[in-house]
């Protein structure tokens, strides 16, 4: 039996999960967080980049379009001002550790 990944499903599997974890209680990322956790902010800009959204609302409705996809992720489709908020309010520190340690790889 043959498994199909997509690309994007690729693409995260650059990030083990419980790396990424652990950067986010080092860095105390989630402390304030409700409901939407950092993995699910970076696959939303992840989703961003790769969809060359120009705004949040692109990125919301999109991410709303794939929404029974994101299951297998462990995500769900964010509000516009949820993702907002996080945007705002989570530390730019736990991404700048994500990309060294993926450029150390």
């Amino acid at each position: 039996m043959s498994k199909f990944s997509s690309i994007f499903s690729q693409l995260l599997q650059l990030f083990p999960r419980f790396e990424f974890y652990r950067m986010v209680k080092e860095t105390k990322a989630e402390r304030h967080a409700r409901g939407f956790t950092c993995w699910g902010q970076f696959v939303a800009m992840l989703f961003c980049q790769l969809g060359r959204a120009h705004s949040l609302r692109e990125i919301v409705n999109g991410l709303r379009s794939c929404e029974g996809k994101l299951r297998h992720l462990g995500i769900s489709a964010p509000k516009l001002s949820t993702l907002a908020y996080a945007n705002g309010h989570r530390p730019w520190e736990l991404y700048q550790r994500v990309f060294f340690s993926l450029l150390e790889r």
